[in-house]
């Protein structure tokens, strides 16, 4: 301000002088106040043009220089540029932290819909499009109550009540695939509310699965139990000969058995789930594993077969020469589960084929082919399902658990070979497992 000041006094007193010469020279006597006066003029018409260079430059957003400023005005224009440098990289700092944050939300597994305080939709994120089927350009400003019509959603929209969270089918749910959200609402700054929804269909899915589980397993151990209970109370007030009382204690024993084998398999299900798969250091023979297997499947056929005078035709072809990595114990309760299952539901007489080859892919396939019943196909993809039977009064008429198949693929699993399962009613079934070239060595 200092030196606009002096210079307002520089150009009245130079036009105060040029009007004093102009009055010696052409004998005016307001010579003197016509210089100052157009000192003055001067003056305000140089503060004018600093005035409007700095309010162009303003205008521009700072794509200007300050050529030609003096004074005030530079120092204007020059601090002006600088705050507007300042604001310029403090919005881009903003935009870019704002993008981030989009960014962070577009990639997050749960749906992200920002609602204002009318609950109309004015952000969302690629998996809530997913959720509840809407478009994030096509729906922005619109009401999400018109676009998601789930009865429960809209009455808790409603409510205003957001401290608990509401379940809703999915867009894509289906009878056969059900998908089921888990939707809430946060209220925040001037009445808006951030909408969060999760899939929770493998939670829920695993909740009908664990309360299935506990009740087959009262169910499969309530049976044999009160069948104990029935025969224990029969010995307890009944008077019976020796061939009775030996009658009841065999069907009491088989009673047992079939829980101990419940509560085996129960624990071997168990151990699987919680152990780390096995590696490749302890390689077994190929030989080793069938012959226990045929040993196995001769004394299960004559214990089914008893009472029927003909055994199973059993055919082991087993001429691979090969060594399988992995676990022992579990190797033989996989391929054991699978032929015995063959001589359970295969009638007595008929022929089961337990086989080995190599794969094209330098890996091993084990087989297991019987001539029963077959399975129906709507059967056929459950099949390795906890206690699932495709014939419940006959599984347990042979002794089944309904665990095996459900052992097998976890056995599978964690050898990483592939269990494939292919039936024809009345024609048989065949049960094939392939294991992946790392884990079997051939010896020739």
């Amino acid at each position: 301000m200092l030196f606009r000041a002096l210079f307002f006094l520089f150009c009245l007193t130079a036009g105060g002088l040029v009007g004093w010469w102009v009055k010696q020279q052409l004998q005016l006597s307001n010579g003197p106040w016509i210089g100052v006066t157009a000192g003055g003029v001067v003056w305000f018409v140089l503060d004018a043009v600093g005035a409007m260079r700095v309010l162009a430059y303003l205008r521009v957003n700072g794509n200007s220089e300050s050529h030609g400023l003096l004074g005030v005005w530079k120092e204007v224009f020059e601090r002006s540029r600088r705050l507007l440098r300042d604001r310029d990289r403090l919005l881009t700092e903003s935009q870019r932290r704002l993008q981030d944050f989009l960014s962070a939300f577009q990639v997050s597994p749960n749906g992200v819909v920002l609602l204002d305080s009318q609950a109309r939709i004015e952000w969302c994120n690629q998996t809530a499009t997913h959720h509840f089927g809407i478009m994030a350009q096509r729906d922005l400003a619109q009401i999400i109550g018109n676009l998601v019509r789930d009865p429960g959603f809209i009455a808790y929209l409603a409510s205003r009540d957001y401290q608990r969270s509401v379940t809703m089918p999915g867009r894509e749910s289906s009878p056969s695939r059900p998908v089921v959200l888990s939707v809430q609402l946060h209220p925040y700054g001037d009445g808006r509310t951030l909408l969060l929804s999760r899939d929770i269909t493998a939670l829920e899915q695993a909740d009908a699965m664990r309360r299935d589980f506990v009740a087959n397993v009262s169910h499969e151990i309530r049976t044999p139990l009160t069948v104990l209970a029935g025969f224990v109370e029969t010995l307890q007030t009944l008077e019976l000969d020796d061939d009775e009382r030996q009658h009841y204690l065999r069907l009491m024993a088989h009673q047992s058995t079939r829980m101990q084998t419940l509560v085996n398999d129960l624990l071997t299900l168990s151990r699987l789930e919680g152990s780390p798969a096995p590696d490749l250091s302890c390689w077994t023979p190929l030989s080793q594993l069938m012959a226990q297997i045929w040993q196995d499947a001769l004394s299960l056929s004559r214990l089914i077969t008893a009472e029927q005078g003909e055994m199973h035709q059993l055919v082991f072809d087993d001429k691979v020469d090969a060594e399988l990595a992995g676990d022992v114990s579990e190797l033989l309760s996989a391929m054991g589960n699978l032929v015995s299952n063959a001589i359970r539901y295969t009638p007595a007489g008929r022929v089961i084929t337990v086989s080995t080859s190599k794969t094209p892919e330098n890996g091993l396939m084990f087989s297991v082919m019987d001539t029963g019943p077959g399975i129906a196909p709507e059967h056929v993809g459950r099949l390795t399902e906890r206690f699932y039977r495709v014939d419940r009064s006959r599984s347990r008429d042979t002794g089944g658990t309904g665990l095996g198949l459900a052992i097998v693929k976890h056995v599978t699993q964690r050898h990483s070979a592939t269990l494939t399962i292919e039936s024809k009613l009345g024609k048989g079934s065949v049960f094939r497992v392939d294991f992946p070239q790392e884990r079997v060595r051939f010896k020739n």
